[in-house]
């Protein structure tokens, strides 16, 4: 009864229905993650802990139904830049994204983050990506949130592929 209302139901998911008449979920209405152990996890706040690092621009966390939390960081482009002249790399944030050592340094600011999270929380690995999410590319809604859905998309198979 509390989630059949006038024939439709609620399930706090967005979705459509497919050509078949199948309801395909593509996003939840509220941004929630549900680990597989059950925990109820804000990945706003995850992310906005992770934005706040020097080092980080913009994040996205990752792992409903899943074991533990994974990330999609975007690097800060003022400190990346700083990073390439201060380690004799080049300024293109395309390539130092394939760079171990600024990889490293992104994972040193995602390790002071996790000390202040709970365990369940705290994100075990990461991607990273040169590409900031934008509402020019549709990454990003007008009122500036991350359009999970989009970002999952494009990056959705490496996130998933830190779970291997």
């Amino acid at each position: 009864d509390e989630v059949l209302r006038d024939g439709w139901l609620y399930t706090g998911d967005v979705g459509h229905l497919n050509a078949d008449g199948h309801i395909l979920i593509t996003d939840r209405k509220k941004d929630i993650i549900v680990n597989s152990g059950g925990d109820t996890l804000s990945p706003q706040r995850v992310e906005g802990f992770l934005s706040l690092e020097p080092e980080i621009a913009q994040a996205m966390v990752h792992g409903d139904k899943r074991p533990h939390l994974v990330a999609l960081l975007v690097p800060d482009a003022r400190w990346a830049h700083q990073w390439a002249a201060d380690n004799a790399r080049p300024a293109d944030l395309a390539r130092l994204v394939e760079d171990a050592d600024f990889v490293k340094q992104l994972g040193a600011a995602v390790d002071r983050v996790n000390q202040g999270l709970s365990t369940p929380e705290r994100v075990r690995r990461f991607v990273v990506t040169g590409d900031e999410f934008t509402t020019e590319n549709g990454l990003m809604t007008p009122s500036m949130k991350l359009r999970r859905h989009k970002i999952n998309e494009l990056h959705g198979a490496r996130l998933e592929a830190l779970y291997r």
